[in-house]
């Protein structure tokens, strides 16, 4: 039998509430600056050659979602003045309320579901992005590729910031795969409502792994060679190059979940497995 040990931690986490609309808010994360290898070691499971060479990166200080943005959030945004495009109000594939058979204890957790948004291409995930700073003056934007890594690790160096192994008691991945010695698990078929497995990584942060894979702000490339090393986007003179996905999703395989995972997408591609989380600059003077 396989002992399955996931690491959990508990930690303070600093993050304030932009208010969207009477009754739905944003909560953003502070992540502390810091240095962190990028990529996969060569001897990690199921790792893929774009994930090499790894490399060193330092992260400025900066705010993200401490979920993916949600149904709710989408709607509101999406109802405020455009900026460069139009955005459907209710794009999403998974508009239910997700069944009562998830387990009595996660239900009981949340007073209402609020499920990720996805089918949103990245277009999408800009303007939303555009809409945000335009109407509460400050400045937001998709994660660039590094600093997601980063807040996904967590000052981790394991495949997944809970350590080897992975199980769908605390990731909605398709389990009907395994990866190493993790064990079959559910296969939920469907999202489910953020922060539904109650666990957060070490920032604070929740669904880093499985639910909705998550736009970033980069440029797709099939390895790392000569990528910034400053936390900045990397991204090419060409406008509408393939952008990077990471995350993994409920649809995919537990090896898609990995912190190093990534692939790259045409910016106009939308699925019921692909949404997003924001980002917010921090101020130069942290207290």
């Amino acid at each position: 039998m396989v002992k399955l040990i996931i690491r959990k931690e508990q930690r303070q986490a600093q993050y304030y509430t932009e208010v969207l609309s009477e009754n739905v808010g944003l909560e953003m994360t502070l992540i502390p600056g810091g240095t962190f290898l990028m990529g996969s070691p060569e001897d990690e499971l199921e790792r893929n050659n774009n994930e090499s060479p790894q490399h060193r990166v330092t992260v400025p200080s900066f705010f993200l979602g401490r979920y993916p943005i949600t149904q709710a959030q989408w709607r509101v945004v999406a109802g405020w003045e455009p900026v460069e495009r139009k955005l459907d109000l209710e794009p999403f594939y998974f508009k239910e309320d997700p069944p009562k058979k998830l387990d009595e204890f996660n239900l009981k957790a949340f007073s209402r579901w609020d499920r990720p948004v996805e089918r949103v291409s990245w277009y999408d995930a800009k303007e939303f992005c555009a809409r945000l700073s335009q109407r509460t003056k400050k400045e937001y934007r998709l994660p660039t590729e590094a600093e997601w890594e980063y807040a996904c690790r967590a000052g981790t160096t394991t495949p997944f910031n809970f350590g080897k192994i992975i199980t769908t008691d605390y990731v909605n991945y398709n389990g009907n795969y395994t990866y190493g010695e993790s064990p079959k698990g559910e296969y939920r078929g469907q999202t489910t409502p953020v922060g539904y497995f109650q666990v957060a990584n070490a920032f604070g942060l929740y669904d880093m792994h499985g639910n909705v894979f998550e736009w970033c702000e980069d440029d797709y490339y099939d390895s790392y060679e000569n990528a910034p090393t400053n936390g900045s986007a990397w991204l090419s003179k060409y406008k509408n190059n393939t952008k990077i996905r990471r995350g993994g999703s409920w649809r995919y395989y537990p090896l898609n979940c990995r912190c190093a995972y990534r692939y790259g997408f045409n910016p106009d591609f939308k699925s019921a497995y692909i949404g997003l989380r924001v980002v917010r600059v921090a101020p130069r003077i942290i207290p």
